[in-house]
């Protein structure tokens, strides 16, 4: 009899085993849902509670006052039952810190209890005991269970409250078989047959038990690895529509960037064709009137002339600013080149009373377009003019300075105006962004474009006379590619 009921416990053992290393196994291979440590740890009590009662049965000698290895053994069965209950809790809140501690010491107190029992009572009332702990647990598991299942239905929590409503069945039918007996149980022959066949019942509808919450456990990774497949399938129909954003925006880039060219001719040959109609009108007058002398059209034609040539050096400066081709420079003295933007804006100057202040360092050359760069100091000394017009201070300031620093040479336009918000100067070098009402937003980023293709940096500062300041730096060497 002991022989064959160890070999009970003993198999359901191994069957909790296998169940709790094919989990532990499952767990290690994926990260999607993770099982309950509640669950896992009520699964080893579980085996070590029948690993060590089934030892105990074989060599049990006085069911009255058995050995202490069953007050180990039914600690663990009590702290696995009571993990099962808090894992049921843990599905619609998590454990407080409170109530693991009621549960550690809810331990202690039933390992004095049950140990005092062993001591001082029969095997009835320490079954009966069991029964009535075990009544209670999955008492509370159910109705947990069902408050669960009216959240969130799931099949296996349903095999769960079915398999634990048969544990409390066979606790009770044990309790009832002990009291109902009239005759003691002092050794294992004289336990009823009925009373082994209701305790192995219990303890299968246990093994059941894990199962489904196994089974639970798998249904949540099949649920989770839906939802994992339908969010992939979402960030893979989002990337898409970005690919295909991002190719709408190129080609609108394109688009743009063409009509940023054309825009960029007409803005700059818009000076010097104003110009030559300005002389071609005056010629025409002149003609038509009889007073040009040969002094005066031959001083006319050498405008038009050089208005001509400075219009085909920008369409050509133009052409190499928006290709990808290697900056064309040589050694040129920036002075100069200063020189000449100011002997062109010069009527713009004397027109609106601007004086021009010049602090020049020696030797200012660098390796440069000198067309290029002239546009650059053009574009600055024009922003310049404009930003006094409006600002209209009584004395009108532009002063241009070029230093030389280790990078290179470092050039700098200011004007005493109204100077720039913080809201302009956030996107200040952006295509078609203007800080004027009149303007296309071309050229900053103009200058922008041709300093960096020869290496240099531009940028903005507040000026010390309140204005504006623009501040260009070129490298001494040989001017890089774009």
């Amino acid at each position: 009899m002991k022989l064959l009921i160890s070999i009970y416990f003993f198999i359901l053992a191994t069957i909790q085993t296998g169940l709790f290393l094919g989990v532990y196994h499952y767990y290690r291979t994926q990260r999607l849902v993770r099982p309950s440590l509640y669950w896992m740890l009520s699964l080893v009590m579980s085996i070590f509670g029948l690993l060590i009662f089934g030892s105990g049965m074989v060599t049990l000698t006085d069911i009255k006052n058995p050995q202490v290895n069953f007050t180990i053994a039914n600690t663990f069965f009590y702290s696995a039952a009571v993990l099962q209950a808090l894992f049921c809790q843990s599905l619609i809140k998590p454990i407080s810190k409170k109530l693991k501690i009621r549960f550690g010491i809810s331990v202690i107190v039933f390992i004095l209890v049950f140990e005092y029992m062993r001591i001082n009572a029969n095997f009835e009332i320490r079954t009966i005991f069991m029964g009535c702990l075990a009544t209670i647990l999955y008492g509370w598991q159910i109705i947990i269970l069902s408050y669960k299942k009216k959240q969130a239905p799931s099949r296996q929590l349903l095999y769960l409250q079915y398999a634990t409503c048969a544990e409390i069945l066979f606790a009770l039918a044990r309790i009832a078989v002990l009291t109902v007996s009239t005759l003691p149980i002092l050794k294992v022959e004289q336990i009823p047959q009925i009373l082994i066949l209701f305790t192995i019942g219990q303890l299968v509808m246990t093994t059941l038990s894990y199962i489904a919450i196994g089974g639970y456990w798998a249904e949540q990774i099949a649920t989770a690895n839906v939802k994992s497949q339908t969010e992939n399938e979402e960030i893979k129909r989002l990337l898409m529509e970005r690919e295909q954003l991002i190719g709408s925006l190129l080609k609108a880039n394109k688009s743009a960037s063409t009509g940023a060219l054309s825009a960029s001719i007409a803005h700059e040959l818009n000076q010097p064709l104003g110009a030559s109609s300005l002389n071609i009108q005056f010629l025409q007058k002149k003609l038509a009137e009889g007073e040009l002398n040969p002094e005066l059209q031959s001083e006319i034609l050498a405008s038009l002339l050089s208005d001509n040539q400075r219009a085909s050096r920008i369409i050509r400066s133009l052409r190499s600013i928006f290709s990808d081709s290697q900056v064309s420079g040589s050694r040129v003295d920036l002075a100069d080149l200063i020189q000449t933007v100011l002997n062109i804006a010069k009527p713009e100057f004397t027109a609106k009373n601007i004086a021009v202040i010049l602090r020049l360092a020696p030797n200012l050359s660098a390796s440069a377009n000198a067309s290029e760069v002239q546009q650059v100091l053009l574009n600055l000394i024009n922003n310049s003019i404009d930003a006094l017009a409006s600002a209209n201070p009584i004395d009108k300031r532009i002063t241009i300075e070029g230093v030389h620093t280790d990078a290179g040479i470092q050039i700098s336009v200011a004007d005493n105006g109204a100077g720039l918000s913080e809201e302009a100067q956030s996107h200040l070098f952006e295509l078609l962004s203007s800080t004027k009402g009149s303007g296309m937003g071309l050229g900053l980023w103009l200058c922008k474009h041709i300093i960096g293709r020869h290496g240099g940096t531009i940028g903005y500062e507040a000026s010390s006379d309140g204005g504006a300041k623009f501040v260009f730096q070129l490298p001494y060497g040989t001017a890089r590619g774009a």
